[in-house]
């Protein structure tokens, strides 16, 4: 059992910045992948950046060069620093851990408007 809990969503005006946090807890020893998704009304689930066991990442290409994800394991938290977002970020974005065997566990979600 994985338990992710997402912090750091808001209302920001266009070209502004925001900084999500997913902590997890649980077996995260068995964390393969950790990712960001989010969700817009009316559309369906989007995967926005993944980072690996080994530090590996990868994003989707209408956010790259904008947004970052990264880890401080230490903290056994990963963040994902939003920039220069646009009104089309506006979503839900949910913390998503994939483990060995391909278990899934999701956060609760964070809500990101920004603003024209």
């Amino acid at each position: 059992q994985v338990q992710l809990v997402e912090s750091g969503g808001g209302l920001v005006q266009t070209g502004g910045s925001l900084r999500l946090s997913c902590a997890a807890s649980g077996s995260i020893f068995s964390i393969q992948f950790m990712n960001w998704y989010r969700q817009a009304p009316g559309k369906q689930r989007e995967l926005v950046a993944t980072i690996r066991h080994d530090d590996a990442t990868n994003y989707a290409d209408s956010v790259k060069g904008r947004f970052t994800i990264s880890r401080d394991n230490a903290k056994n938290t990963v963040y994902l620093q939003m920039n220069s977002l646009k009104p089309e970020d506006t979503a839900v974005y949910y913390c998503n851990a994939l483990l060995s065997g391909y278990k899934t566990y999701w956060g609760q979600g964070t809500q990101v408007t920004v603003s024209s």
